[in-house]
């Protein structure tokens, strides 16, 4: 038996679908963000990163990187095992209290990913839960998706943002059947944003539950960056709200937040919780700094909306196809894979730009894009730069330019 030959033949489907992922080797540099070292078979080359999700910078913020340094001198680097095992060190029952009250819940669960809370999240409510019945956006996220697929219940998946099906789904249940409705507040790809009070409004006249994924909201968004929910005065509608420490708060983890009982049961069912070890104390100290500075400022989310606009404003006048994005997510349409990918090969080597191409099953095919997502940090000869790079890049890929003049012109 070749057993070789199962893995080689997998990779080769890969390359012969062109989605085939090749990720660049580089060391980002703290306090000079974009700008980064990108190690290339060449050797070290200067390059500025414009696909992060580290959205606001604040992995370099001073406040959180003190906090890190400072707990691992005090606390040591690990945590020690499973919370189960080694019990919860201080530093993240501090980071779960600051999570219930950003988004003003009776209490927070903390993850070791964002993919882990909603995987096993979404799983462990819904099994908990006789003959529940999973309704579930056509775009959520593939944690989600997992997530519902791990439940093993009943599902009905509502094409994406359309509340006149969601409601048909609904409507046609058994209105004694517990239902839970998972939906995203933004989706990341397109930049699109669910329209939360709607939902919450058919979730309360059908009595199903709410779950809501804030993870590209979270700390970009509200009063104190509580996310979309807040925003729209919607988060205490919503019975469960996930989001992740891995973006806007420029950490890693994820989390859950909700009413107590709800807390509680996940923290003593789910198994992706139970059997995992837990955050390490610096990561945990980090990211609570993190929550903290963005509650009390709104700096970061201005400019970032500012540098967000602005991007869109000058690439659309380049005659670039911009898709349409009411949030901080920059989408430049491709429609090809190959050529998505040769696009962010040609903007690397030849700019010293790094933007990851976005290829199936990322989105759908033919919908290929580079996704370009500005930070607060991101100036106006930066994007300019940008502007005129794409050009470069579309005119040699002989893809097409919106019709008019270019700004340059």
């Amino acid at each position: 038996m070749n057993y070789q030959a199962y893995f080689t033949d997998a990779l080769a489907r890969l390359h012969a679908e062109r989605r085939y992922r090749v990720f660049a080797d580089l060391e980002r540099i703290a306090g000079r963000f974009p700008h980064a070292v990108w190690h290339s078979p060449q050797g070290p080359r200067d390059v500025i990163i414009w696909c992060s999700n580290d959205y606001l910078g604040m992995g370099q913020h001073p406040k959180v990187i003190g906090a890190m340094v400072e707990t691992a001198t005090r606390m040591g680097t690990g945590a020690g095992g499973t919370r189960n095992i080694a019990g919860n060190n201080h530093p993240l029952v501090q980071l779960e209290r600051e999570l219930a009250d950003l988004h003003r819940k009776e209490a927070a669960l903390v993850f070791t990913s964002g993919y882990i809370s909603n995987e096993t999240g979404i799983s462990t409510l819904a099994r908990l839960m006789p003959n529940c019945l999973i309704l579930s956006d056509a775009w959520n996220h593939n944690s989600m998706i997992e997530g519902v697929r791990q439940a093993h219940c009943e599902k009905r998946i509502f094409r994406h943002n359309d509340m006149a099906h969601l409601q048909e789904l609904l409507a046609g249940a058994d209105p004694a059947q517990p239902k839970l409705v998972v939906f995203e507040s933004l989706y990341s790809m397109d930049g699109d944003v669910a329209p939360v009070h709607r939902i919450c409004d058919l979730a309360q006249r059908y009595g199903a539950m709410t779950y809501i994924d804030e993870v590209h909201a979270v700390g970009m968004y509200g009063a104190r960056g509580g996310g979309i929910a807040e925003r729209e005065g919607a988060m205490g509608r919503i019975d469960v709200i996930e989001g992740t420490l891995a973006k806007a708060f420029g950490c890693v983890g994820g989390y859950i937040a909700a009413g107590a009982a709800i807390i509680d049961t996940l923290r003593s069912y789910a198994p992706g919780f139970i059997f995992t070890t837990a955050l390490p104390p610096p990561v945990a100290a980090a990211a609570t700094a993190a929550i903290r500075h963005l509650k009390a400022s709104n700096w970061e989310r201005e400019r970032h909306q500012d540098r967000a606009a602005r991007t869109k404003s000058v690439l659309a006048a380049a005659r670039l196809p911009v898709m349409m994005s009411l949030t901080h997510i920059v989408p430049v349409f491709v429609g090809d894979p190959e050529l998505c990918k040769e696009a962010s090969d040609l903007l690397l080597a030849d700019h010293g730009i790094y933007i990851q191409p976005i290829n199936y099953p990322t989105v759908p095919k033919g919908t290929e894009r580079l996704r370009i997502t500005p930070s607060p940090y991101h100036d106006d000869a930066l994007i300019d730069a940008l502007a005129d790079a794409l050009v470069d890049v579309w005119q040699r890929l002989k893809l097409p330019l919106k019709a008019g003049a270019l700004a340059a012109e």
